[in-house]
């Protein structure tokens, strides 16, 4: 009998074969053990299987070794006589999969971004560890800038807010007070968010949701690898990204039910970066997302050490389980290992809790949902060898397949087009422009007429007169005055130049037209000098 089918993942054996069943695969699931019992090769192992299936996979690569998903694996002993234990020889082959790789940062994959906007502030504020207070002075400058169709891409523009917001805290009034502390505390921390790397993720072009869902033309899945050593350095840029990738899933994607296999499947390894020093709310955020994302064809896969490192609230939405060797060493180690063992169905053949500190590396305890949802009893066993390497790529290698990708033409060149900084910065050059003005006319005296402009006159000073704008100069003028003078001026020129022309219809030629502007200019010129 084949161990190779269609609508399964084959995943190892134990008395039988054990496998993950792609209907139930979107139930989402967990990886946990010490490390190294083989952890990562189990996540090797699912992501080819998805892969295989037609299932676009994202993945994030802590330590490097993931990369070699991307590589065909090459015949070593230790392989071969595990596939031969298992049964599984004669269908074993090396493969690669089709590897798209990312990096928040741009250096080792193309660069993901996502601008300010769709981030939002909640995610914000859990970012930079921001207070109730300042969370909620962010909240407002979304809000005006909404208001103000001020478009917020990258930090810069949110820093242009937060300083337009800090000058004119009486417009913002209507939401609450706005100290100009609070507002430089914020400040504060999106340097320090800048200075982690913060501002690389912030950005366009932003990430489109359909290019981590493609696949291939002969139907496999694409295994989209996330570069995440350095993301270690910063453990809530890392979170954050992770939890705004769920949220926009569950945004953009279409309600599917239960599909015949996900249309993407995640691997959230360290999960407990995730979830350690999280504000109740967002774990709420979080649990919501987990629970609701299934629905829309999306499958979840926490990998960490230690199942307590995931809340209950979570833990409770994981129906496949994968747990590799836990060694009871401390009193938290012990608990961990009961936990784990509490949270399998019981095999009658064997102690879970005992199996579980006594594993051998490759081995795992596994329970997966069977075809009426119900997790399947316990069975200790041995994991199948991965088809592609074990291990990480080379950085020529890593090299080739980013510049083979046609992800690059669409991410690798940032896009910086008009937005809050720009247009709050060309409003408060406007300001300064018309605050200062020309020189000022001595006392006593009037201002020089301006001169007309070709084809025309002037009609400001008249037309402005009649509408309160005509103020003298140095006068600092209002938003209104300023609109009404520029009114002013275009209906002037334009009545003027009409004015002329039909003139010069009536005389005809190009000397007609010259003829016209002259009477034209001296009509209306002795009226302006009235």
């Amino acid at each position: 009998m084949p161990l190779l089918e269609p609508d399964k993942i084959f995943m190892g054996a134990s008395e039988k074969p054990e496998y993950l069943l792609l209907p139930l695969a979107n139930r989402h699931g967990l990886v946990t053990g010490a490390t190294g019992t083989g952890k990562t090769v189990t996540l090797q192992v699912l992501a080819q299987g998805f892969s295989d299936a037609g299932v676009p996979v994202f993945c994030a690569d802590i330590k490097g070794d993931l990369s070699g998903i991307a590589k065909a694996g090459v015949a070593k002993d230790s392989m071969l006589k595990r596939a031969e234990d298992i049964g599984f020889k004669d269908e074993y082959r090396f493969a690669a999969c089709p590897t798209v790789f990312w990096d928040l940062f741009g250096q080792q994959g193309h660069p993901i971004r996502t601008t300010v906007s769709e981030m939002g502030p909640l995610l914000l504020s859990r970012l930079m560890g921001l207070n109730d207070t300042q969370e909620g002075v962010l909240n407002i400058a979304f809000r005006m800038a909404d208001e103000n169709g001020l478009l917020l891409l990258d930090l810069k523009d949110l820093r242009a807010m937060l300083g337009y917001l800090s000058d004119n805290s009486a417009a913002a009034s209507r939401y609450g007070n706005v100290a100009k502390t609070s507002v430089g505390a914020i400040q504060r921390q999106l340097l320090i968010l800048e200075n982690q790397g913060g501002d690389a993720f912030f950005g366009e072009p932003a990430l489109a949701i359909a290019d981590i869902m493609r696949t291939t033309i002969d139907g496999r899945g694409i295994v989209n690898v996330l570069a995440a050593d350095k993301l270690m350095a910063a453990p809530q840029l890392y979170a954050t990204f992770l939890l705004w990738l769920m949220s926009e899933l569950f945004e953009v994607l279409p309600e599917v039910g239960d599909p015949e296999k996900p249309r993407l499947v995640f691997f959230f390894d360290e999960a407990h970066l995730l979830f350690d020093d999280a504000p109740k709310a967002l774990l709420s955020r979080i649990e919501q997302v987990v629970r609701l994302i299934r629905s829309k064809g999306v499958g979840v896969y926490f990998v960490s050490q230690n199942p307590l490192d995931v809340p209950d609230t979570v833990l409770g939405q994981l129906g496949n389980r994968v747990q590799h060797a836990l060694r009871a060493y401390t009193p938290r180690d012990q608990k961990a290992v009961k936990v784990a063992a509490e949270t399998f169905r019981p095999n009658p053949a064997f102690s879970t809790m005992e199996a579980i500190t006594q594993l051998g590396v490759g081995e795992a305890l596994v329970s997966t949902l069977e075809p009426k949802g119900v997790p399947s009893m316990v069975e200790r066993t041995m994991i199948r060898p991965p088809s592609s390497q074990l291990g990480s790529i080379t950085d020529e290698e890593r090299r080739q397949i980013i510049a083979a990708s046609p992800i690059g033409i669409a991410y690798d060149k940032t896009i910086d087009r008009e937005s809050a900084y720009e247009v709050l910065g060309r409003q408060a050059g406007e300001l300064t422009t018309t605050t200062a003005g020309p020189a000022p006319v001595p006392s006593g005296t009037d201002p020089a007429p301006a001169p007309a402009p070709a084809g025309g006159v002037d009609l400001g000073g008249i037309l402005g007169s009649l509408l309160g704008t005509n103020t003298r100069r140095g006068e600092r003028l209002t938003a209104t005055q300023r609109v009404a003078r520029e009114v002013t001026r275009t209906v002037t020129n334009r009545v003027a130049g009409q004015v002329a022309a039909d003139i010069g219809k009536s005389i005809g030629g190009s000397m007609g037209s010259s003829v016209g502007r002259a009477i034209v200019r001296g009509v209306l010129g002795g009226i302006l000098r009235r």
